[in-house]
């Protein structure tokens, strides 16, 4: 099969080759999957890059050691493992083979990919491949930090920093949907799309600072970390709730771990400093699954790859200009 290989840190089009590799084999309560469409995420081109520095003591030293990149699928079962008794070869299904271990999963830029079970569902009729595809990591985090981390109802005031991205899409939205006034922060040539999402209030950061404006927020969903934490916490209502879903800057040995670290050791004071992780659950899916399928949150695609272009798809992502999300097309068949 062919899959993109990264044999070394850099550039992605230094370091990102289309190679023929062995099909890989699903074990225990695992599934192979036929790849249609995999995302492009943030764990992804950090990766590419190996930045910040310090975290190629977990990913590799020199290279990685997985690798192929990707984690979030649509595709069709080829094959099951032994174990797995609810999926069968045919079924369309999407999903993710992301776990907080770096050295987890075969990598989705690939013709096939192998999935644990538990972590895929059936992709509705209605859903896209490129849709789901693209969906997974954006739309958990986003869904996890708005209706778990956040606690977001009815009459709640939620700012979502990073509008325009890929989870801040899908924040604004699903936001919005639980009832809350939402305020969108992003650029000038995105705010009327925020506000098409559902966005009640939208800031352009090159005209506005919000963390110096006198409104105050039950919820901060920062996803770029550009301010300060102490100065986008200075934001919240009494009893509000920061969740900072971003290391800021990856240039260097730390980056921006450095005011990743100054935001988690807000948690030991009085201000509610929260953290969100995508926990790819069946029972998150089927969450997520529902939301899509009601159409009443959409995947906003800002652009689709081939497979032979990965490295366009992931120096796209790190010019940090992505409206939505980036979805890489393996097979166009069905």
């Amino acid at each position: 099969m062919k899959a993109v290989v990264q044999h070394r840190y850099g550039p992605p089009e230094q370091v990102l080759e289309a190679r023929d590799v062995p099909v890989p084999r699903p074990g225990p309560g695992e599934v192979l999957v036929r790849v249609r469409v995999t995302g492009v995420n943030t764990p992804d081109w950090l990766t590419v890059a190996g930045l910040p520095r310090v975290l190629r003591l977990q990913a590799g030293l020199r290279r990685p050691k997985v690798p192929v990149r990707g984690s979030d699928v649509a595709g069709v079962v080829a094959e099951v493992g032994p174990g797995v008794a609810d999926l069968r070869p045919g079924d369309e299904v999407f999903g993710s083979l992301w776990t907080k271990s770096v050295s987890a999963g075969t990598g989705t830029f690939a013709e096939f990919a192998v999935v644990p079970a538990g972590q895929l569902v059936r992709r509705p009729a209605g859903l896209s491949a490129t849709e789901a595809g693209a969906s997974v990591m954006s739309g958990l985090t986003a869904l996890l930090a708005m209706r778990d981390v956040g606690r977001v109802g009815p009459g709640r005031r939620v700012l979502v920093n990073g509008a325009s991205g890929g989870v801040g899409t899908f924040a604004v939205q699903i936001a919005a949907r639980l009832g809350a006034h939402v305020t969108g922060v992003c650029g000038p040539g995105n705010v009327e799309m925020v506000r098409s999402l559902g966005a009640a209030d939208v800031i352009d950061h090159t005209v506005e600072d919000y963390t110096r404006g006198a409104r105050r927020y039950d919820v901060v969903l920062d996803n770029v970390l550009n301010h300060p934490p102490t100065a986008t916490a200075a934001v919240l209502a009494p009893g509000g709730t920061f969740i900072p879903n971003s290391i800021g800057r990856a240039e260097g040995v730390f980056g921006g771990l450095t005011r990743v670290a100054r935001a988690k050791l807000m948690e030991r004071g009085p201000t509610d400093v929260r953290s969100v992780e995508c926990d790819v659950t069946r029972e998150n899916l089927d969450a997520l699954t529902a939301l899509l399928a009601s159409g009443e949150v959409k995947v906003i695609v800002e652009r689709t790859y081939p497979l032979d272009d990965v490295a366009g798809a992931v120096a796209h992502m790190m010019s940090h200009r992505t409206r939505g999300n980036i979805a890489v097309v393996v097979h166009t068949d069905g």
